[in-house]
């Protein structure tokens, strides 16, 4: 029956037998298989439901072995959908029975997907340790997500072991977040774990050390790490590759504490949020008010009742607001000027549209800051027809250090440039987050000093 659901298969209830030709013998239509035996009881039981046909809901349940409580029986709607089809067909038994019959093992799985996973050069020890999922080699560990411990306000950072061992104590190890640069200093942290869990639904329990190919919850690292990061205990480890999704926060609700003077509890819950959940994001505007942005008007629902829970106050929530992008159309028609307070320097940029190929490039991470200076360079001159000395002049991508907009040094002769760099690079990440018209991040803007 399994194999007969895929493909051009039909059932022709007459003659009570399966065919692969779309019409009967009489030159009825046929439905596919899936469609009749899996497609039309869902959204047969579903109209049901929605038109309020009762007492037909009832009768479908029960053929289909449901238990139905009285209290869900006073149910309506998506409300009674819920009930019913968390029953019938459980996403949960669903996902689970698929991970164990079709996901490969860790050692089987890290063998083809290591050059993908890590940054680094894939035949480095850590890369080939990965490769070989080798609980013996260098520890590397990819921490995906932060769980709340309890009310304590700390978390558990959740993720799975790609090779080597993690125990509790005294390992030293590298914690390097989504900006470290191999050989630099910035977003690294040099620190013991405290304590090693094992996860299991809501509980975790403590345990001497976890090998690779497991997921583990490592405790005493949580405020060096917001959200994705790295865990090696290797001096010379780069960064396995943080997690690209394919939605992004576009829906943004206002929140605000019922009771002003519960207001610390929701920045406290505020921050929680941030931390447990990888695609929510939550900031607080120049006037004061607290945003959620979420991917979907499901996804901000859920974020609203993790942010009730976490917070353990009555929140009044806003209207959702569908965020947008900024762009620009055409070459700036002038030169901007900016001058010093002494007078004595002056900055002149103007604007251009940086092309929907290399924008899309950047968005799917096929051009990005973090790769070698002369591969980037040579990509952007081969594949977006860019000047070779420009390519080289690229100072900076934005929003955060990763967007799809660019600020290209294209000064002659300048001296001093590089004690004015960081600041330029500041603001360009500033405007690039809030662009002129709505305060939206731009998207696909290339500025020229």
């Amino acid at each position: 029956m399994m194999k007969k659901l895929w493909g051009d298969n039909y059932y022709d209830p007459a003659k009570k037998r399966w065919t692969t030709s779309g019409y009967s013998e009489d030159g009825t239509k046929l439905d596919r298989a899936f469609v009749q035996f899996i497609m039309k009881p869902i959204i047969q039981l579903q109209r049901t439901i929605m038109e309020g046909n009762l007492e037909k809901v009832w009768t479908m349940t029960s053929k289909l072995g449901l238990d139905i409580k009285r209290e869900e029986k006073e149910l309506r709607e998506r409300d009674l959908i819920r009930a019913v089809f968390k029953k019938w067909i459980n996403a949960a038994e669903a996902l689970l029975e698929m991970i164990i019959m079709k996901l490969p093992s860790p050692r089987q799985a890290q063998a083809y997907r290591a050059a993908q996973l890590y940054e680094g050069p894939i035949d480095d020890p850590c890369g080939q340790a990965i490769a070989k999922c080798d609980k013996d080699g260098p520890l590397m560990v990819f921490i995906s997500k932060m769980v709340p411990i309890g009310d304590t306000g700390r978390f558990y950072a959740f993720g799975r072991v790609f090779s080597g061992t993690v125990r509790t104590g005294q390992q030293k190890v590298r914690i390097m977040g989504p900006n470290y640069k191999p050989g630099g200093r910035e977003d690294l942290h040099i620190k013991n774990i405290t304590q090693t869990h094992i996860m299991m639904a809501g509980k975790a329990d403590a345990i001497a050390d976890v090998p690779c190919g497991n997921t583990v919850g490592l405790s005493g690292i949580d405020r060096y790490l917001t959200k994705q990061g790295t865990i090696s205990d290797y001096a010379e480890a780069h960064c396995i590759k943080a997690m690209k999704y394919s939605v992004s926060p576009v829906v943004r609700v206002a929140v605000q504490a019922k009771n002003a003077s519960e207001l610390p509890r929701l920045v406290d819950g505020l921050n929680k949020l941030s931390k447990s959940d990888p695609l929510v994001q939550c900031y607080t505007e120049e006037s004061g008010e607290h945003i959620i942005a979420g991917c979907g008007e499901l996804h901000v629902e859920i974020c609203l009742k993790d942010l009730e829970d976490f917070a353990k106050i009555p929140i009044v929530k806003g209207d959702p607001v569908v965020a947008y992008r900024e762009t620009v159309t055409a070459e700036s028609s002038q030169i901007c000027c900016s001058k010093s307070k002494n007078k004595l320097n002056r900055l002149y940029a103007t604007a251009q549209p940086l092309g929907e190929e290399l924008t899309k490039a950047i968005e799917d991470e096929r051009i990005t800051a973090k790769m070698d200076v002369k591969e980037r360079n040579k990509a952007i001159v081969e594949e977006f027809q860019w000047d070779a000395s420009e390519a080289k002049k690229i100072w900076v991508f934005g929003p955060d250090a990763v967007g799809p907009n660019m600020l290209v040094d294209n000064t002659k002769q300048a001296q001093y440039l590089n004690d004015v760099k960081d600041h330029l690079c500041t603001s360009f990440n500033w405007v690039t987050k809030e662009g002129v018209l709505t305060e939206e991040n731009l998207r696909g803007v290339r500025f020229d000093v």
